[in-house]
């Protein structure tokens, strides 16, 4: 299941990098055309405000994923193992909690605005709250993943606490990893 999920946060990354290098395309076009050539393409905002939603809500599930999200653990990281699991299960009952509410209130945003059609695109505005209901969806499969994993003591006591206080020490921690790793061969001579 894990390498299945993986798989998936592959393709999504892949599809943020494409919403991405098109709303370069777009703004930067659209740039060159306004000033160079006195014309514009017409969806370009439009459509890089809507890549862009879509990019931020897909790559917040990609940093679910990899428990990237950023938070204090200083208190959590303290606690015993059954305290650190405690915590854990009610962080994700209440994460599982906030993502249900959003993905019905999503879901309702989506039906109101099913015949509501944007201003250059003609296209259904309900697009732009579909992306908060698949993260919804998604998000909520990835904590009980999560949750399933401590229930059943599939997670190591070092995998307890899921934040990162900050990016370096998400950094130095990757860098300590990869130290400790066996077929690390940095320094050996052959």
């Amino acid at each position: 299941m894990g390498k299945f999920v993986d798989k998936v946060c592959k393709g999504i990354e892949f599809l943020i990098a494409l919403g991405l290098a098109i709303m370069v395309v777009l703004v930067f076009g659209n740039v060159v055309l306004r000033y160079g050539f006195n014309s514009g393409i017409t969806v370009s905002e439009e459509l890089s405000r809507w890549l862009f939603i879509w990019g931020t809500f897909l790559g917040a599930l990609v940093a679910l994923r990899e428990h990237a999200h950023l938070g204090i653990d200083m208190v959590v990281g303290r606690l015993p193992i059954i305290g650190k699991k405690i915590c854990l299960i009610i962080g994700h009952a209440l994460m599982i909690f906030i993502v249900v509410l959003l993905a019905m209130g999503s879901w309702e945003q989506v039906k109101i605005n099913l015949d509501v059609t944007a201003p250059t695109t003609g296209w259904s505005m309900s697009i732009v709250y579909l992306s908060s209901l698949v993260f919804g969806v998604l998000a909520c499969g990835l904590l009980l993943l999560d949750l399933w994993k401590v229930v059943t003591g599939q997670l190591s006591d070092d995998e307890l606490v899921m934040v990162q206080e900050s990016e370096e020490a998400v950094q130095l921690k990757q860098v300590l990893d990869d130290a400790r790793q066996p077929d690390n061969t940095v320094g050996a001579r052959p």
